[in-house]
């Protein structure tokens, strides 16, 4: 059990038997009343959110997961397909709702983290920055930095991420996963 003061973001928890995470924690003290701490948690089952405020006579159970490093083989049809690290035999299919944003940003043979509880993959977390290759953008007009100079790729991942506009196809570039925001340009080999 942990007190509703210890609640941070990416803190999961159980709530009715569902595993929840904390998106977000905000501490609340109105006048003349106890204070309160309101949280937006995130099913990790369903990935629909929902607010809770908790007291502090509230007793709250942090989920008991293990977490593992599985590397991503492929995904087919919102299938993901994982393989444990090390022994390509053990595979392991995981929803494309299990993984939620997280998707845009693995390409194969990418080591990732899943936390499993109770038998079930309930949250992959990939690596927080990754590499990955440009195949769209388009090109750079002259006079276009009124408004900062950024534009709009495509990656090799599908994903979409806003660079500077010296940025060109089959540039190499590094993407924060946290934020889905570029970081910097790779230097090809």
């Amino acid at each position: 059990m942990i007190s509703y003061t210890e609640l941070k973001k990416g803190t999961i928890i159980l709530l009715n038997n569902d595993p929840y995470e904390v998106v977000d924690t905000k501490f609340v003290r109105m006048q003349q009343r106890k204070a309160v701490v309101q949280s937006k948690l995130k099913n990790l089952k369903s990935g629909k959110v929902i607010d809770k405020s908790w007291q502090a006579s509230e007793n709250i159970e942090e989920a008991d997961f293990q977490k593992q490093e599985i590397t991503f083989i492929y995904s087919h049809k919102g299938e993901f397909w994982f393989q444990e690290k090390g022994n390509p035999q053990n595979r392991m299919m995981v929803p494309e709702d299990a993984i939620g944003d997280n998707a845009n940003f693995l390409k194969p043979q990418t080591d990732v983290t899943a936390y499993i509880l109770e038998g079930e993959i309930i949250k992959i977390v990939p690596p927080i920055k990754v590499e990955v290759e440009v195949t769209e953008a388009p090109p750079a007009v002259k006079g276009n930095t009124a408004q900062g100079g950024d534009k709009m790729v495509t990656v090799e991942t599908g994903a979409k991420v806003t660079v500077p506009l010296f940025i060109n196809q089959g540039d190499i570039i590094r993407i924060n996963t946290e934020t889905g925001s570029y970081v910097e340009r790779v230097e090809k080999n």
